[in-house]
């Protein structure tokens, strides 16, 4: 009986989902554009890690561990 009991609730779910989708897929195609430029904001927010933007306790000239190094061998500032 229990057996029975989940097929139904799985068959009443996959019925819901089902006209859920179709009926509300206009809705959510018209807000699809808001959601896209919502994400630009949030993905600056919390993908912004690591670039080094605070460096605490580095001397002045020297690179923070972790970073690559100059690779062209110029001063920050030098003229070319």
């Amino acid at each position: 009986m229990r057996k029975r009991g989940k097929i139904v609730l799985i068959g009443f779910l996959l019925v819901a989902s089902f006209f859920l989708l179709t009926e509300h897929t206009a809705h959510f195609l018209g807000v699809l554009p808001y959601l896209i430029l919502l994400a630009c904001p949030l993905m600056h927010l919390f993908m912004h890690r690591g670039h080094g933007g605070h460096q605490h306790g580095h001397e002045p000239g020297q690179a923070p561990a972790g970073l690559p190094a100059n690779p062209n061998g110029r001063i920050e500032g030098e003229s070319r």
